[in-house]
C-alpha cells in the first residue's frame, strides 16, 4: 500500500465519520491548547528575564563581597589595595565599588532624603547603566554633572523626564568629623577636672576596685562627650551639580543603583569633608583601622561591595577561583541565571505533566474512535486483505489514521494555545498598566515548543492506535466477508 493509498483511505474513512472525528479531534486540540499555553508562560517569563540580564549586561557582572566574618583577624577587606587586585585579574574589564553617602537633594522647590552613588565614567559606558530615558551620562569623574533615576523622578512626581535636563539639583549632606567630637571632650575638662578632684577618694585609689570603676566612669564619659560631639555637631556640606540625564534603574536582584549618580570627584570631596551620617561609615573605618586618616585619604576606605565588568569571551571560573583566592566571595548573575533556568525547567515540567495528562486523557478517546471504527469497517479490512493487503499494512493504515487524528488536533490546539496566551497576556498587560507597572509579555511561543507540542500531538495519539492498530490486523477476511 502506498503513502498515497494510505492519505486517500485514512482520510476518506475520517471524512465518513464527521461527528466522531470532529470530537476526537477536539479532545486532542483542548489537550495540546493546555499543554502549549501553560509552557508557554515559562517560556515568556523566561525570555523576559534572559532578555533583562543581556540588556543590563548582567552576563558580564559579578559582584564581590567580604566573606562572613569567622573570628578570624585577617579577613580579607575590599579597600583601595583589594580594588587593584581585582582590576589585575585576566578577563576583568573594570572595576568599581558600591560608594553611596546619603544626602538631601533639592530640586526647584521639591526637596527628599535620598542616596547619591558615586560611578567612574568608565562604568557609566556600561550596559549596566545604558538605558538613558533622556539626556547623556557624565563627560568626565570631575564634572559638575548629576544622573538621576526614574524612581527619584517619581518620587518627586515629575512625568517627563526632558523637563529635568540642565536643572541644578542641590545635594546637601550632614558630615561629623574627629575634631568636633574631641572638641567637645575638651569643652567641660575644666569642671569634670575640678568636680574629679572634689569627689575622688585619694585614699581608695590604692585598691584595685575603687581605681578600675573611676576610670571606667570617666572613660564612659570621654566616650559619651566624644559620640555627643561627633554625632550631633554635624557640618552642612553643599554641591550644586547639573542634571545631565535621566537613568532607567530596574533593580535586579543584588544590583543596587541609587537615585542619584554623582562622578568620583564630587563623591571624593563629600567624603574628603568627614562622615555622614550613616552609620556604616563609621563602623567601616573603625573596622579598617582608618577613622584618623588625613581628609580626602581613601586608602584605608572599605566597600561593602565591589562591581567587576568581565570580558564575555573569559570563562568565569578562573575569574571565580582568582576572586576566592584574594579571599572575597564572588556572585556571578551568569551563574544566577542558570539557577533560574533550571527552576524554570522544573516549572515548566511540572505544566507540561498537566498537559500531558490531558492529552492521556484525550488518546482514550482516539482508542475508542479506532476500536468502534474496526467494528464498522471489517468488510472494508476483508476486501483490502482478498486484494493482497498484508497484516502490516492494517495495522499501518489504522496508526496513519490516528496520526492524522493527533495531526490535525496538534495543530489546531497550537494555534488555540497561541490565541489564549495572547489574550492572557493582553489582560496582564493591561492590569499592569492600569497599576503603574511597565507593562511586559508574559507569553511566548517559541518554535521549540511548537515542534514539541506536534511531535507530542502525533506520537501520542499514534501510541493510543497500537492497540485498535493490531487488532485491525487480525481480522480474518474469510469470517468479515462472510458476516457481510
Amino acid at each position: 500500500m502506498t503513502f498515497r493509498d494510505l492519505i486517500a483511505v485514512s482520510t476518506g474513512n475520517l471524512m465518513r465519520m464527521k461527528l466522531r472525528t470532529f470530537l476526537t479531534v477536539s479532545g486532542v486540540l483542548i489537550a495540546i491548547a493546555a499543554f502549549v499555553s501553560m509552557l508557554s508562560f515559562g517560556a515568556g517569563n523566561q525570555a523576559y528575564i534572559s532578555k533583562q540580564y543581556d540588556e543590563l549586561g548582567l552576563f558580564n557582572t559579578v559582584q564581590v563581597y567580604p566573606k562572613p566574618d569567622s573570628g578570624k583577624t585577617n579577613n580579607a577587606i575590599l579597600d583601595k589595595a583589594a580594588l587593584e587586585k581585582l582590576s589585575n585579574i585576566p578577563g576583568v574589564n573594570l572595576v568599581y565599588p558600591y560608594d553611596a553617602i546619603s544626602a538631601k537633594a533639592v530640586l526647584g522647590d521639591s526637596s527628599i532624603n535620598a542616596k547619591a552613588q558615586a560611578l567612574p565614567t568608565g562604568a557609566i559606558k556600561t550596559k549596566l547603566f545604558s538605558k538613558m530615558l533622556a539626556g547623556h551620562s557624565f563627560d568626565s569623574d570631575s564634572a559638575d554633572e548629576a544622573i538621576v533615576t526614574d524612581g527619584l523622578l517619581r518620587d518627586l512626581k515629575i512625568k517627563n523626564p526632558d523637563s529635568v535636563i540642565g536643572k541644578q539639583l542641590l545635594l546637601e549632606i550632614k558630615v561629623s568629623s574627629i575634631d568636633s567630637g574631641l572638641a567637645h571632650i575638651f569643652l567641660g575638662m575644666e569642671d569634670r577636672v575640678r568636680q574629679l578632684i572634689e569627689t575622688t577618694e585619694f585614699d581608695s585609689l590604692f585598691h584595685s576596685k575603687y581605681r578600675n570603676r573611676l576610670i571606667r566612669t570617666e572613660a564612659n564619659f570621654a566616650m559619651k562627650s566624644f559620640m555627643d560631639g561627633f554625632l550631633n555637631a554635624r557640618e552642612t556640606i553643599s554641591d550644586t551639580l547639573t542634571i545631565c540625564g535621566v537613568l532607567s534603574a530596574e533593580r535586579m536582584g543584588r544590583l543596587k543603583i541609587e537615585p542619584i549618580i554623582v562622578p568620583a570627584a564630587t563623591a571624593n570631596r563629600f567624603n574628603s569633608a568627614g562622615f555622614s551620617t550613616d552609620p556604616a561609615n563609621l563602623i567601616s573605618s573603625m573596622s579598617s583601622g582608618s577613622i584618623f586618616a588625613e581628609p580626602g585619604d581613601a586608602s584605608g576606605r572599605s566597600f561593602s561591595s565591589v562591581t567587576l565588568d568581565i570580558d564575555s569571551r573569559t570563562p568565569y571560573k578562573p575569574i571565580k577561583d582568582s576572586i576566592t583566592a584574594l579571599g572575597f566571595r564572588p556572585f556571578s548573575f551568569a551563574e544566577q541565571f542558570e539557577e533560574i533556568r533550571k527552576a524554570f525547567f522544573y516549572f515548566d515540567l511540572a505544566l507540561g505533566m498537566i498537559g500531558l495528562i490531558a492529552l492521556i486523557t484525550a488518546s482514550l478517546g482516539i482508542i475508542n474512535t479506532m476500536v468502534m471504527s474496526i467494528l464498522e469497517r471489517k468488510r472494508e479490512i476483508g476486501v483490502l486483505k482478498s486484494l493482497g493487503a498484508d497484516d502490516s499494512d492494517i495495522r499501518i493504515l489504522f496508526l496513519f489514521e490516528s496520526g492524522v487524528i493527533g495531526a490535525i488536533g496538534a495543530v489546531c490546539g497550537i494555534l488555540f494555545g497561541w490565541l489564549i496566551s495572547r489574550a492572557a497576556s493582553g489582560v496582564a498587560q493591561f492590569y499592569m498598566t492600569r497599576e503603574g507597572v511597565p507593562p511586559m509579555d508574559l507569553f511566548a511561543l517559541p518554535i521549540w515548543l511548537i515542534l514539541i507540542a506536534l511531535a507530542i500531538g502525533v506520537v501520542v495519539s499514534v501510541v493510543a492506535g497500537l492497540y485498535p492498530a493490531a487488532r485491525a490486523s487480525h481480522v480474518d477476511p474469510v469470517e468479515a466477508l462472510r458476516g457481510e
